[in-house]
């Protein structure tokens, strides 16, 4: 089992940016997915999940300019980024469950935002 989470990356405070996470190895297939984020010196924390089915939920601090989506047919998430600003600042992590309920992460992807 692997989640491969990419599109990181250093933008302006306003712009936008695109993470993926892309599952592997799911026999049985893949639940619910979401992202997770951890910033410099603070703790980890929640920022959005989609289920199966597409029911999303989001952090209040990201409602209205994140997006997260998902391609079952690529057992892929997505988290579309917008408006960033600079406490978004952080490590982005992607989660997933299997249908057994058992949790997986993958390596976190770096997102700076700067002016």
């Amino acid at each position: 089992v692997q989640l491969q989470a990419s599109g990181g990356g250093l933008v302006q405070p306003g712009e936008a940016l695109r993470l993926s996470c892309a599952a592997s190895g799911f026999i049985l297939g893949v639940g619910a997915m979401g992202w997770y984020r951890r910033a410099p010196g603070k703790q980890r924390e929640y920022v959005a999940s989609i289920s199966s089915g597409g029911r999303t939920i989001y952090a209040d601090s990201v409602k209205g300019r994140f997006t997260i989506s998902r391609d079952n047919a690529k057992n892929t998430a997505y988290l579309q980024m917008n408006s960033l600003k600079l406490e978004d600042t952080a490590v982005y992590y992607c989660h997933a469950f299997d249908p057994s309920g058992n949790t997986y992460w993958g390596q976190g992807t770096q997102v700076t935002v700067s002016s």
